[in-house]
């Protein structure tokens, strides 16, 4: 284990967040793997619309559990403190898992997809078969983040892209036998290889942290008083907010995906919006892994904030530059034709809306930045606000276009997007020069502890 030095270096950030950003990326590949994947099986618009409303829903309905990798990564510090969490966490799975459980009852969801969404009964059939594959997934994501937060927490950044690199692993093993040897609908094949990743993903993490969990059982916390000690109370308070900010900002995809359906060229829109995501992912991974690296690196007064930023800056920069390559160059015909294997009229589709969201890495990491040094300052409060004005934003927005304008979905998707981008970073201005003025206390439950955070990536 190597101590946080007092003066941290970008090669040090950089060998820290590789590994995390690779995890990242692999996540986000795998996304446009199974679009791939569904695209070259029978009808190919109807499924990948379906395995995209699958999708949606089962991240909507996890959103809870996914903020479980920032909690462990800055709260277990101790024997007693993981032993808190896991409960904790182990809680929370289980009311997400029940939730998934009754969402796939036929009649409510027959009720959200076809009454609510007014999905024609072709694909709502195509998402419910998906999306009852994917009722495991909830709970092998939730445990598969609290222990990814641990390990980062005690820089085996790598192990998690080892955990990464499994469950592509199980996901490409499991696509090719459901591809070559079987007859399922693309939408069941995607969900099954899914599945079958996040799960294997789960249990290998857990086996990466072991190690870990021995160490700290081992350790004897000989000056920590009861006043020190984190509580129930400390989690919630804590995590609440976080919750909240997952629920609401994973709200956005199942609204988005109304609106998709309600607007012209629905099926067209509801088509490529996978195929979007999956790219955007791809770059706004970049922000996702930056986030926690910045988490366990900012130290409890912020003390690397300033190295910390210049890095965050010249990341974004970067990601426009390699974002606009599929925009505006050949490359959008390899990647939309070849890659992802749309048809021509749907590549030429798609081209517009991802040229207009150029600038959406660069702002997605400015957000991901203003989150980590409030969650780092214990002031999750103010992260929820702005994604519920995000949110606001672009039910807002998306609301006029379709209905008012008559706009394409997929137009007023992306306008949408960006308003509530930039609308979260102005909310998050305030809180954000205020945590950096006014930084965690001392006497905050495991405040001082963040100088043995671990920067070697092993």
């Amino acid at each position: 284990m190597t101590v946080l030095p007092k003066v941290l270096s970008y090669k040090q950030i950089f060998k820290f967040w590789l590994p995390l950003e690779a995890t990242w990326l692999m996540m986000a590949a795998e996304g446009s793997f199974l679009s791939a994947v569904i695209a070259r099986l029978p009808e190919p618009k109807y499924n990948l619309a379906a395995f995209g409303l699958a999708f949606v829903i089962t991240l909507f309905i996890e959103s809870p559990v996914l903020n479980l990798i920032s909690a462990s990564n800055s709260l277990v510090r101790d024997w007693a403190s993981y032993l808190k969490m896991r409960r904790f966490a182990g809680a929370l799975i289980l009311a997400v898992s029940l939730i998934m459980g009754i969402v796939l009852l036929p009649p409510v969801f027959n009720l959200i997809t076809e009454t609510l969404i007014g999905l024609p009964s072709r694909i709502s059939r195509l998402t419910f078969q998906a999306s009852a594959l994917l009722l495991p997934v909830p709970w092998a994501i939730g445990y598969r983040r609290f222990y990814h937060g641990i390990l980062i927490q005690n820089g085996r950044t790598r192990s998690v892209a080892l955990g990464t690199m499994c469950r592509l692993l199980a996901m490409s093993l499991s696509g090719a036998g459901l591809f070559l040897f079987s007859s399922l609908p693309g939408a069941v094949v995607g969900a099954g290889c899914l599945m079958a990743g996040v799960i294997f993903e789960a249990l290998v993490s857990r086996l990466m942290a072991a190690p870990i969990l021995k160490d700290l059982q081992k350790r004897v916390e000989s000056a920590t008083s009861a006043n020190d000690q984190l509580t129930y109370r400390d989690i919630t308070s804590f995590y609440l907010p976080l919750a909240l900010t997952s629920l609401i900002a994973l709200g956005i995809n199942p609204v988005i995906s109304y609106f998709l359906a309600k607007g012209r060229m629905s099926i067209e829109s509801l088509a490529v919006w996978p195929v979007i995501q999956a790219l955007l992912m791809m770059f706004l991974s970049f922000g996702l892994s930056f986030h926690e690296t910045a988490i366990a690196l900012l130290g409890p007064r912020n003390e690397n904030f300033k190295k910390l930023r210049n890095f965050a800056l010249v990341l974004g920069l970067v990601t426009v530059s390699l974002f606009g390559l599929f925009g505006f160059s050949p490359l959008a015909d390899l990647w939309f034709e070849k890659v992802s294997a749309l048809s021509p009229d749907l590549a030429d589709f798609i081209r517009t809306p991802v040229q207009l969201l150029i600038f959406m890495p660069l702002l997605w990491m400015m957000l991901t930045f203003q989150r980590s040094v409030l969650v780092n300052t214990r002031r999750t409060s103010a992260i929820t606000w702005a994604t519920a004005l995000d949110f606001s934003l672009i039910v807002a927005v998306m609301g006029i276009g379709i209905h008012v304008f008559e706009a394409i979905g997929v137009f007023a998707a992306v306008t949408a997007l960006l308003i509530g981008r930039l609308g979260a970073v102005s909310c998050l201005l305030f809180p954000f020069f205020k945590a950096l003025k006014r930084p965690r206390s001392n006497n905050h439950p495991h405040a001082g502890k963040k100088d043995l955070n671990c920067i070697s990536g092993g």
